[in-house]
């Protein structure tokens, strides 16, 4: 197969996040990207100059994707608990039936976790998530963003302890355990 002449910067950075949720943000080298994106590691060393700056920037890469995707999905809800419901389960989709893919993805969260630059990212996009969900609870606008935080707890923690025994499909899961949290808000 012939190398690409070029890729945008964003299409290296898609590369460059397969590598890291397949082998981990330590073993991201420009060889790594080179052999997944088809570029020479030469050019991607012209590009992104060192290492370091490549895990940097695929990092916010994956930030600027689960921003755009939590975005997209906020707009194909129904502004109703079970849309919020839906949100979650959207976002959540991708590690349906792969606890392997999930647990390297926490190995994503321990950098971001590591960051103070990254750490600001998911304070941002918890204020995204917040926002959106906060539409789905307009039966109770004053309590609405107290409704999304507690509905982000909630999901987190039924994320967390269906990785313990992924026994079920995540979707499932989620839709289950959400489903039965919103419900019970009700009178």
């Amino acid at each position: 197969m012939p190398r690409p002449k070029t890729l945008t910067d964003a299409q290296i950075l898609d590369s460059a996040l397969a590598v890291t949720r397949r082998t981990g943000v330590e073993r991201l080298t420009f060889t790594a990207v080179a052999s997944a994106c088809g570029l020479s590691a030469a050019t991607l060393v012209q590009r992104f100059g060192t290492v370091v700056n490549l895990r940097r920037r695929t990092l916010h890469h994956a930030w600027d994707q689960l921003e755009a995707r939590t975005v997209a999905l906020g707009k194909e809800i129904e502004n109703t608990p079970a849309g919020a419901v839906d949100l979650l389960v959207g976002l959540s989709a991708r590690y349906d039936t792969d606890i392997e893919e999930f647990a390297e993805g926490l190995l994503l969260l321990r950098e971001d976790l590591r960051d103070p630059e990254l750490r600001q990212r998911g304070a941002r996009w918890k204020q995204i998530l917040v926002e959106v969900l906060s539409a789905c609870f307009t039966e109770a606008p004053d309590a609405a963003a107290d409704a999304a935080d507690l509905l982000l707890t909630h999901w987190q923690g039924a994320v967390l302890w269906w990785a313990f025994a992924p026994e079920q499909d995540l979707r499932a899961h989620l839709q289950d355990r959400l489903t039965r949290l919103t419900e019970s808000w009700s009178p």
